[in-house]
């Protein structure tokens, strides 16, 4: 991590400034996915072993022939996992880094989620599960979240976000929303989202900076992979191989929010170089009316 002094500073500030959040969040995180009879509708979903029958919606079983079940959205104190990456990628950052951007929004949504009493727990991942705090309430527990992210050292600059999900499907027992902050630069993980989203909410924060969209024009470069170390020297100055990256990245983003929408996970993409505060409540406000499109097109 950067210099702790200035990054307990940065967060100090972030405390300050958190109440521009907290409305949005509650109205957002606090409709959330729960079984059972609750205050409104939310969607329809295949069945899954464990679920109460009494949930299973049999004009949609039979025209399927398949079991399905009702889900419904309850108004009330929130389970609230965030999921921060910590690769090697989260160095990058024309102006601020990766890395830096994802502390200050677990500084943020920790905040906002401790003014609202709901419980916060943390997962800090490479192409492994390197710390796993269980969700509680409390400004103190919230402190030691912010700690540990704040003093741990990766153990590797490799990324495996379907690993990380997949521990916490096994590990999380009560429903809870999941809030993944990363760059999602990492081998196949849809599969362990889609479990994970079977029993969670899952939102996708996704953290860009804007010279992985667009190369400038600086000539020739030498390009490494901060993962894996790979170098390669490229010419930025040909203006057919700038489109062509330029392309080849927008088709990936394309690709990667329309397997995230399939599924029924939310995207929110953040610059590093950009405030992120008002997109991001206005991303949660916008939470509800999006669930209840989705359950109507279902």
């Amino acid at each position: 991590m950067e210099d702790r002094r200035e990054l307990i500073r940065q967060i100090r500030k972030i405390e300050l400034r958190v109440g521009i959040l907290a409305e949005g969040l509650q109205s957002g995180l606090h409709h959330s996915v729960f079984r059972g009879q609750g205050i409104e509708f939310f969607e329809i979903r295949e069945y899954v072993p464990g679920d109460d029958i009494r949930s299973i919606d049999w004009n949609v079983t039979a025209r399927y022939n398949h079991p399905f079940v009702k889900e419904y959205t309850e108004e009330r104190d929130q389970t609230i996992y965030l999921m921060a990456d910590i690769s090697g990628s989260g160095i990058f950052g024309s102006e601020t880094t990766k890395q830096k951007k994802i502390l200050e929004l677990v500084a943020s949504l920790g905040f906002a989620a401790i003014r609202n009493n709901d419980r916060v727990g943390l997962c800090l991942f490479s192409d492994r599960v390197e710390k796993f705090i269980p969700a509680k309430r409390g400004m103190a527990h919230l402190v030691s979240i912010l700690n540990t992210i704040i003093d741990h050292e990766p153990e590797s600059a490799g990324t495996d976000l379907g690993a990380a999900a997949a521990f916490l499907s096994k590990v999380i027992s009560r429903r809870s929303s999941v809030i993944i902050l990363s760059d999602f630069i990492s081998p196949s993980f849809i599969p362990s989202l889609k479990l994970l989203r079977r029993r969670h909410e899952v939102i996708a924060i996704r953290i860009m900076d804007r010279r992985e969209r667009e190369l400038p024009d600086i000539g020739s470069i030498e390009l490494e992979d901060p993962e894996t170390g790979e170098q390669i020297l490229v010419d930025t100055s040909d203006e057919a191989f700038r489109r062509r990256y330029r392309a080849l990245v927008a088709d990936a983003g394309t690709a990667l929010h329309h397997e995230l929408g399939k599924n029924h996970i939310h995207e929110l993409v953040l610059m590093t170089d950009e405030p992120y505060e008002s997109p991001l409540k206005r991303f949660f406000n916008g939470l509800s009316g999006r669930r209840r499109s989705i359950a109507r097109i279902l």
